[in-house]
């Protein structure tokens, strides 16, 4: 007995994990309830009650196989810009008058003056900047900015295309560069001089700062918190000044640097039309606080319901529900045809389509304000900085404000289906990967990071539950019965659930192997997804329609997946291509038809977000 006297906690806690993967009854009683000897007995110390919400027991639910947060699990952080250093410009060598000749016309004549203050700018941006500026100049290269008497016209050019960097969604101030001085001043000839130096180098600091942030975003995205997670982008930045310096306009060419795919795309057109609108927005429509209006019902506030509609809703709803619409005269009663165009607007808008008009409904109806939508957009438009240039022509994307996932084939968007995500205490991650796998009949393997420490005691009295509920335990790799473990010790087992009508993680799950133990998969609980916020579950995604989401990635039907799930074998299949997997965190983000949604912040990430704009910001802004 003494080798089992080792086998500890760890495979308490995991049993309880395994007793957590149960399938909810009508009444579904928690974990404590099992432990404490069933369904109908409160806790009386804790004053708990037998049947609780998953955000009341820390989220944990009967038939949840995601794993648990760790005691220290990811943290947001404090953001802090990148450091900068002095970009460090050698003084150019008076060359040998004997060796006139040899210098090249473009440099023999190129402001002299100027030139001897490039070495004593006191310019400083990030080291990657600083590079690519010192890496132009140290070649005594032509200056680009500046003549000895003053700014170029190219100079303007570029700080007028700085000036528009909000239409790309940066921030304008983040680039601007104090001019120099007009004229000399007889009492310090070098002056002018050291301000053109001044100028020429910040500026060009401040243009390539543009190109590295329209091309990968602003900030470090795993600054954020440990729920980010990116390999961010490289650019490559020596060219860019010889380009900006032959360049016919450019204005232009900052533009051409903007990403150019069709979500951005959308995002730009959108944030300009809302910025032209802003000011001549006239009042929104509000619906009193607390309005709960059901089929058959009278309220006065239904007038304000269809008027929302009417702005809110699609031309093609309202086209098909025209004669409801047209005919409505103010009366507060919620006829059967009102209620059809409620239900048309809730299916629209991802909503159960129940003619209820709760806060949800509401929530669509009311919509966010322009200046809201805008800086939600301006959020987007950073994060969608963060994935590849180019999504590809096949993948699946996982909105998780939307509680959504996408199946995009040949470019076009093929299957929109329900999921659930982590609920805010056990967040999804923000992160891409490839699906590799699909597993059929699977096993689930309880996570050893469970830890339930209340449940010791009842283990400890019956160590035979993981027996009577079919789980299997192993010890260094060989079964043995839960009654042979010695829950007084501590050691590790491992405990899975094998395949099976009650398996947590159901018929079947769609893998894309990552260090955050996050996949896709189906659930035994199906009533979550007839909730319209859905952040439930421990950080995996739970898909409404997982049989079509695995025949879309495996390029097959439905059919063959059934049959699939029938021979009642676990077994992982491997997908014939790997596909793109964005597990994205976009709380605006262009639909089908080219239009943008807008989606709560469920995790309070955009906050963080607007967080580090500040501290880049005011990082860049010039010393005083």
């Amino acid at each position: 007995m003494t080798k089992y006297r080792k086998i500890a906690a760890t495979a308490v806690l995991a049993a309880m994990t395994s007793l957590n993967a149960l399938p909810q009854a009508a009444e579904a009683a928690t974990l404590l309830d099992l432990l404490r000897g069933g369904p109908g007995k409160s806790n009386q110390r804790s004053g708990l009650s037998t049947i609780l919400e998953p955000q009341a027991r820390g989220g944990l639910e009967m038939g949840d196989p995601e794993p648990l947060p760790k005691v220290a699990g990811p943290r947001y952080y404090t953001y802090k810009a990148e450091a900068t250093r002095p970009i460090a410009i050698k003084a150019p060598a008076a060359p040998a008058a004997t060796d006139a000749a040899a210098v090249s016309p473009a440099v023999a004549g190129d402001q002299p003056q100027v030139r001897r203050f490039l070495a004593e700018t006191g310019v400083r941006a990030p080291d990657e900047i600083a590079a690519a500026v010192e890496i132009y100049y140290k070649d005594n290269k032509p200056l680009i900015w500046v003549t000895d008497s003053g700014i170029t016209d190219r100079a303007r050019q570029a700080m007028q295309g700085l000036s528009q960097a909000g239409e790309a969604g940066l921030a304008p101030e983040d680039y601007a560069v104090a001019l120099p001085a007009e004229a000399a001043d007889p009492a310090d000839p070098d002056m002018l001089a050291r301000d053109l130096a001044r100028f020429e180098v910040a500026l060009s600091a401040k243009l390539l700062t543009y190109a590295t942030d329209t091309a990968r975003g602003r900030i470090d995205p795993n600054k954020i918190s440990g729920y980010h997670d990116f390999k961010r982008k490289t650019v490559n930045l020596k060219p860019v000044l010889n380009m900006l310096r032959l360049s016919p306009d450019v204005a232009a060419y900052l533009r051409s640097r903007d990403p150019d795919n069709a979500q951005f795309q959308a995002m730009k057109a959108e944030l300009a039309r809302l910025r032209a609108a802003d000011s001549q927005a006239g009042a929104r429509v509000e619906i009193a606080p607390g309005t709960l209006l059901k089929p058959g019902q009278s309220n006065p506030e239904l007038a304000k319901i269809l008027a929302a509609i009417r702005t809110e809703g699609s031309e093609e709803l309202k086209a098909a529900h025209a004669a409801a619409l047209c005919a409505y005269t103010g009366a507060p009663e919620y006829t059967p045809e009102l209620v059809a165009v409620v239900e048309a607007f809730q299916k629209e808008r991802g909503l159960k389509p129940d003619g209820v008009v709760g806060r949800a409904t509401i929530r669509q109806l009311t919509g966010h304000s322009n200046a809201e939508k805008i800086d939600k957009l301006i959020i987007a438009m950073e994060e969608l900085r963060w994935l590849p240039d180019d999504l590809g022509q096949r993948y699946v994307f996982i909105n998780q404000p939307a509680f959504t996932a996408y199946y995009v084939n040949d470019g076009r968007q093929q299957l929109a289906m329900r999921v659930v995500v982590g609920s805010k205490s056990n967040q999804t991650y923000f992160f891409q990967d490839q699906i590799e796998t699909v597993e059929f009949n699977p096993y689930w393997g309880v996570p050893k990071s469970i830890i339930v420490n209340e449940m010791l005691p009842k283990l400890r009295a019956d160590p035979s539950y993981l027996d009577r509920l079919g789980y299997e335990v192993s010890y260094g790799g060989r079964k043995v019965s839960s009654t042979q473990v010695d829950w007084n010790a501590t050691h590790a087992v491992d405990v899975r659930q094998p395949p099976g009508g009650d398996n947590a993680l159901g018929e079947l799950k769609i893998l894309f192997p990552n260090s955050h133990a996050i996949y896709m998969h189906d659930t035994p609980s199906k009533s979550f997804f007839q909730r319209d916020m859905r952040a439930l579950s421990h950080g995996c995604v739970r898909l409404a329609e997982p049989r079509v989401m695995a025949a879309a990635v495996m390029g097959t039907t439905t059919a063959e997946i059934a049959k699939q799930i029938a021979s009642g074998q676990n077994r992982a299949v491997q997908v014939p291509q790997k596909i793109p997997v964005y597990v994205a965190y976009f709380t605006a983000w262009p639909n089908r038809d080219g239009g943008i949604d807008y989606f709560d912040d469920v995790y309070g990430r955009d906050d963080s977000t607007r967080k580090a704009f500040k501290a880049i910001s005011d990082a860049r802004a010039p010393r005083s």
